[in-house]
């Protein structure tokens, strides 16, 4: 038996996570749990460098095209099916390895999240109207009868908090502040998961950012264009939905629209991937207890072999 429940292996966009988790399996036997908010989707292959079908046979994967592209992936939902899954995948005898970059999801396994009533458009709109006609400090007044906790940490005009605390205490009943104490009590009732952290960073950014630059290319070459072509004509996708979110998908809807010139999208791809791997990377630094392993080192893979190896000694 393995005397971890689980190995993350994280890392910015294009740190070589797939090629990393791939050499791992080849010598523990191990199942993949993928932490990545664009691999849900179906039909979202290129553009979100999904492992291919050779990738996928070689070992099982999690967590990869479970959604369609219309229907959103919340980070709580990650949480709860990751949980299952590692205690089935550590049932089979096997040890969970977790791989990707959406730090959202990894911070709400690891850290639980508050598990509040989902988005409600229609009463949203409702209490932005009611906002319009009295402003917003007086829907502050109204949150502060119902949940003065809440209120009291809120600005009278920040509109989103306000109106988030409201949606969430008319739909529920419940107020926000009490959500958030619940879930806090039951976050301290549960048993810490044990769970290194490995994380591939590079040493020189640049070497990062050629690595996107290539990645891009080679999605526009695999047909990343057609993709993106065959999802608008569904007819029930929009550029708003957390799918078509995703960086490539965003700028390639734009250009398709007519919003950004062609000639502009491969800059534009290639900048929007560097921004969201600094993010992931601001991310990765506030996990001060992350092993973090040089992705452009020459013994990048020989490296993230040992590490495991040290967290799973005597387990083959």
């Amino acid at each position: 038996m393995f005397n971890v429940d689980a190995i993350a292996l994280v890392g910015p966009t294009a740190s070589g996570k797939t090629a990393a988790a791939l050499a791992i399996a080849q010598v523990w036997p191990v199942e993949i749990i993928s932490i990545d908010s664009a691999l849900v989707y179906r039909g979202m292959d290129i553009g979100t460098a999904k492992p291919n079908a050779d990738e996928l046979a070689q070992v099982p994967h999690h967590l990869i095209d479970i959604r369609d592209p219309l229907h959103a992936y919340s980070a709580a939902e990650f949480a709860r099916d990751a949980t299952v899954l590692m205690a089935d995948i550590r049932a089979r005898g096997k040890l969970p390895l977790l791989v990707g970059g959406t730090m959202l999801y990894l911070k709400a396994l690891r850290d639980g999240i508050d598990d509040l009533p989902t988005a409600q458009p229609e009463l949203r709109a409702e209490i932005e109207q009611q906002a319009l006609a009295v402003g917003w400090p007086a829907m502050h007044a109204e949150l502060a009868k119902a949940d003065a906790i809440t209120a009291a940490r809120l600005a009278p005009n920040d509109a989103q908090r306000i109106s988030r605390a409201l949606e969430v205490w008319r739909v529920s009943g419940k107020a926000l502040s009490q959500w958030f104490a619940e879930g806090e009590a039951t976050r301290a009732a549960q048993p810490a998961l044990n769970m290194p952290l490995l994380s591939l960073e590079p040493i020189d950014r640049a070497w990062l950012h050629a690595r996107i630059a290539l990645r891009f290319d080679q999605m526009m070459a695999q047909g990343f264009m057609h993709e993106v072509r065959q999802l608008r004509a569904r007819g029930d996708l929009n550029p708003e939905l957390p799918s078509m979110r995703c960086v490539g998908y965003r700028q390639a809807w734009e250009a398709l629209d007519g919003k950004l010139p062609m000639a502009e999208l491969r800059d534009r791809g290639v900048f929007a991937t560097r921004q969201l791997a600094k993010r992931q990377l601001t991310w990765l630094r506030g996990m001060n207890d992350r092993v973090v392993l040089p992705c452009d080192a020459p013994d990048a893979l020989g490296q993230t072999l040992a590490a495991v190896a040290r967290f799973t000694a005597g387990a083959l």
